[in-house]
């Protein structure tokens, strides 16, 4: 068979079941009940809206699978092991002594100064580049106000950009009932964390149960309106250089390649000193992806692994993203866009969607999508996913790059 005709042919295909799903998504979601999980999940997790209050014990077998490296960990956790609480805010702490900490600091192209324990400040949210974007609502600079002083600002995490880090979710330009979906679903449980470590998740979804209904709507309905642009530059290679890992993130310790990558992403500050410092958003992040993730990835995301071999279509293991998420992977009605995002966050929700810790109603077609994908193929779907140029963009050198390290 003439292989142009062949990759039509896979592809109408794919489109076909693919839309299939779609129809049984779409005619099964104004039910969002909470969802039984499977008898024997991957993971199993307490739901947060426990975890938050009580300590949850996993046996370390059960993580054996879990890509931990997505959660900002280099091990499966000990018996027992839990989220430690949230870090107290930074003008409470003993560093608030030190004059070098309150001394006043600027970064190129800034009009604004502000001091480390600003930076650290997650209550009153810090704002480079004020014209980047438009005013901050009052939650997403100082938090839910019921909580007080002890709120924490959406853009302490998720950035004024919106931006956000390889620890927590890139929301800049996620449609706004998305946004509102997932919080609604953080408030009832429905969505936790399969590693019971990750303390920003039960952060968050103690800011969701603060949040009014007037704050999350203008939260969402700021973010929404952020324009993406790309900033994590995609490298494949079989080293990595040594990191360290704090705040959930991992953070190079030199340049040199030295490492094997081991089937990871290993994703890394650009500058650390500007991202972790200063909180600069305008510096972003190279990841590291196993050499030949992109190509493997590229099939599984455009055919869902559909191929033809001989006169037979073999049916691929998952369906193709592009049938939901949009042909420019950027999205498409509530469906939010993945094209560029981080590929870190892209497998961390790839495996708490198979391991059961997301269960509200836009998760239902993703369990159908990821349930027979390896960490490998996880790998290789967040790998392309994160290399692609979301459009209207440009592509810039520094934020496109892919180099192959063989």
């Amino acid at each position: 068979m003439n292989r142009g005709v062949s990759a039509v042919i896979v592809g109408i295909v794919g489109f076909g079941l693919g839309a299939a799903v779609q129809r049984w998504y779409d005619s099964s979601r104004p039910a969002p009940q909470p969802v039984t999980q499977a008898a024997k999940p991957p993971v199993e997790v307490a739901p947060a809206a426990v975890a938050v209050a009580k300590r949850i014990t996993v046996p370390a077998e059960q993580f054996e699978r879990e890509p931990t490296w997505a959660y900002g960990y280099d091990a499966p956790p000990k018996p027992g092991e839990t989220a430690p609480p949230p870090a107290a805010q930074a003008r409470n702490a003993p560093a608030a002594v030190d004059p070098e900490q309150a001394k006043p600091r600027r970064i190129d192209g800034s009009p604004a100064s502000y001091s480390f324990l600003d930076v650290r400040d997650g209550h009153n949210v810090i704002d480079w580049f004020p014209n980047d974007h438009p005013p901050m609502p009052n939650v997403v600079k100082h938090g839910p106000a019921r909580m007080g002083d002890t709120a924490r600002g959406c853009g302490s995490c998720h950035l004024p950009t919106g931006k956000g880090r390889p620890e927590n979710a890139p929301t800049a330009g996620l449609p706004a009932a998305y946004i509102l979906r997932q919080i609604h679903d953080f408030r009832s449980g429905l969505r936790y964390t399969s590693d019971p470590r990750k303390s920003n998740t039960n952060l968050m979804i103690e800011l969701a149960k603060s949040m009014t209904e007037e704050e999350l709507n203008a939260a969402a309905g700021y973010f929404s309106s952020l324009e993406w642009s790309p900033w994590i530059r995609v490298v494949e290679t079989k080293l990595v250089p040594k990191t360290r890992i704090a705040g959930g993130m991992f953070h190079a310790t030199e340049t040199a390649r030295t490492e094997p990558i081991a089937g990871r992403i290993i994703e890394v500050p650009e500058n650390d000193e500007q991202v972790e410092k200063y909180r600069n958003p305008h510096v972003g992040f190279v990841a590291y992806v196993p050499t030949g993730s992109i190509k493997a990835g590229e099939a599984l995301v455009t055919t869902g692994g559909m191929r033809i071999v001989g006169n037979q279509i073999v049916q691929g293991k998952t369906t193709a993203c592009g049938t939901c998420h949009g042909a420019d992977l950027m999205g498409v009605g509530d469906v939010p866009p993945i094209a560029g995002r981080s590929p870190s966050y892209i497998v961390r929700q790839m495996w708490d969607i198979q391991s059961g810790t997301r269960n509200g109603a836009s998760a239902q077609l993703m369990k159908l999508v990821v349930a027979n994908l390896t960490k490998d193929d996880m790998v290789s779907i967040a790998a392309y996913v994160a290399s692609r140029v979301p459009p209207p963009h440009a592509p810039t050198a520094a934020a496109t790059q892919t180099v192959a390290q063989r």
